[in-house]
């Protein structure tokens, strides 16, 4: 983990505000959705990006009733279902 050297404070409603050069060298932009993960003491944002729930493909998903699919694991489904 590499060290920004950056400090933010906590506010009262529990923000903490990212800096413009942070979210410019990450592309975060507004309205972008963070996923948060936590490791021991630690706290971990990533900008999130929908993957598919069963092979956990980013590339090609498509949301079908609030889960993600990607289009190869759909056709496997499709084939399945037909057979």
């Amino acid at each position: 983990m590499k060290s920004t050297g950056i400090v933010r404070k906590v506010d009262s409603l529990g923000r903490v505000v990212l800096p413009i050069e942070l979210r410019n060298n990450l592309h975060i932009h507004p309205a972008d959705a963070l996923e948060i993960f936590t490791e021991s003491d630690k706290i971990i944002l990533r900008k999130y990006e929908p993957c598919c729930i069963f092979c956990g493909e980013v590339n090609g998903v498509v949301n079908h009733n609030s889960k993600n699919v990607c289009k190869n694991c759909a056709k496997e489904i499709s084939k399945k279902i037909s057979n």
